[in-house]
Order: structure tokens, then sequence, then C-alpha cells
């Protein structure tokens, strides 16, 4: 029987825990919190009372905490328990903190693949889950039957650092959605729409976002910005009429502020009657595929 160890039991580490469980594989857990691993323990899972038990019960440990630091406190806390085996952080973190976890795991031994977890914990275990990997593909490769026990997965590359800034890249899409719909939802009551009103309005919105998303990537990958549908100006114009709307309605407007300081420096370079994919701050460089 293929044996896992997962470090930590939040509510993401049961679930990974839980599919694994439900996957039959030898599921070894560990918490700080011994009482969350009572359920998952009914089910079969076995308890570990050290990082160093857990870790020495497998060869491949996924470790899910808070954040990378504390993944590198549980490893540290594991020790000489690591060589030889496969670990597997699974917290959320920019990229420069996994290159220090697999520094981490490399100095104890051990080899290191980074991943995000892209869905919601009610999706683990299932085709809906989706977790992306990066570190070394021979690896991935070797974990891949029992990676996807837990979710469909995707590897991203040889640089663990690549999980991560998916991972960051989509969250800032996810949460910059996220806020200015509540932003949105504060404009629509100064002036007396309830949310439930705007919200049929609002899906017809994210219903375009898709082919607009597409156009924009394409776009900005061949740097191509002629032949104009919505121009960098059109932009500059409708991002003040929100921001006076804010303010007319004593809403901070910093997120939209930011935005048109990317508008006015577009324009400022002479590119006002570009495509808004122009808009894309001037001090990032794009890589082709």
């Amino acid at each position: 029987m293929t044996a896992v160890t997962v470090l930590g039991l939040g509510p993401m580490g049961q679930a990974l825990a839980g599919a694994l469980v439900a996957a039959k594989l030898r599921t070894t857990v560990w918490n700080r919190t011994p009482a969350k691993a009572d359920a998952l323990r009914a089910r079969g899972a076995l308890w570990a009372d050290t990082p160093a038990e857990a870790a020495d019960a497998s060869d491949l440990i996924l470790v899910n905490v808070v954040d990378q630091a504390a993944v590198d406190a549980v490893l540290e806390a594991a020790g000489a328990a690591i060589s030889g085996r496969a670990v597997v952080g699974l917290s959320s973190d920019i990229p420069d903190s996994a290159h220090r976890t697999e520094e981490l795991v490399a100095a104890l031994g051990g080899r290191y693949l980074d991943g995000a977890i892209m869905t919601p914990t009610d999706t683990i275990g299932t085709t809906s889950a989706s977790i992306l990997f990066a570190g070394p593909r021979d690896l991935f490769d070797a974990h891949r039957e029992v990676f996807g026990a837990l979710a469909a997965v995707s590897w991203v590359g040889a640089d663990v650092g690549r999980a991560a800034a998916f991972d960051m890249a989509l969250l800032d899409v996810f949460w910059t959605s996220v806020s200015g719909f509540l932003h949105a939802l504060a404009v629509a009551s100064a002036h007396g729409i309830a949310p439930t009103e705007l919200l049929p309005h609002a899906h017809n919105i994210a219903a375009i976002l898709p082919p607009i998303f597409g156009e924009i990537a394409e776009r900005v990958e061949a740097d191509r910005h002629g032949d104009v549908n919505a121009s960098v100006s059109s932009a500059a114009a409708s991002v003040r009429h929100l921001i006076a709307a804010s303010a007319a309605a004593g809403l901070d407007a910093g997120a939209l502020e930011a935005f048109r300081g990317y508008v006015d420096a577009a324009v400022g370079a002479g590119n006002g009657a570009d495509e808004i994919s122009r808009i894309i701050p001037t001090s990032v460089t794009v890589p082709s595929r």
C-alpha cells in the first residue's frame, strides 16, 4: 500500500488527508492540535506524535499549513527524518518562499515539489479540484497517481517558484474581481440600487470577460496593440468617471486610482490610441512561451 504523510490538519489539510484515506492509501497525519485528527483516525488514518515520526512513516510528505514560513518550521522539526523523502509544500505564499523551502529540504537530504491548490476544500478528491505543481518533473511523475487522488493536476515547470507565481497571479484575478464587485455594490447602494438588483447585470459583465481576457492575453504576448476595439483613451475617460462616482458616494477609490496610474502612463507614452492591452505596467517584461 502506498504510504503518504500529511503534516497540518487545517480545513484544507483535513480535506487532503480525507481524500487520501478515501483512495485507500496508507495515510499518516500530524497536527499541532491532535484533536483535529480524530475524524480522520476514525476513518483509518494513522496518527504520529511528532513531525519526525510522521515523516518517517512515508516516502511522500505533503505539508499544508498557514504559509511557507510555517512549512519550514514543521520541516525543521522533522529534521533528519526528511532525508531520502519527497516533500510537497501545498501552502499559499510567494515564489521566493518556495525557493527557500527547496533549499531547506535539500539541506535535510530530501527533494522538493511546490504545489498551489487552486480550488476550495469541498472539491478536493474530485476532478473539479485543481492543483498546480512545480519542481523536478521526475518527482512529479513518480507521484502523479497519488496526486490524482486529490485533484486534476498539472506540472507547470521545473522552477519550484512557478506554482506560487501562478497562484499569486490567479489570486490577483480573484481578489481584485471580488473587491471590485464589493466596491460596485457600495456605489450602487449609494444610488438606491439593491445588491440583488445589480446582480443579474453583474453576471452579464462577468460573461463577457472570458473572450476579453483571451484577446488581451494574445495581444500582450504578441505585443500587438493596433486594430483597436477599445482604446487606452476610452479607458482613461471611464476610470475617471468611476473615481468621481466613488468620491460622490464617499468611497475609497484606491484600486481605481492605481489603475488610473497605469492608464495615464500609457497615454503619457503616446499610446492613447492603442488597444487597452497596452495598459499593462511598463516595468513588466512579458515572457513568450
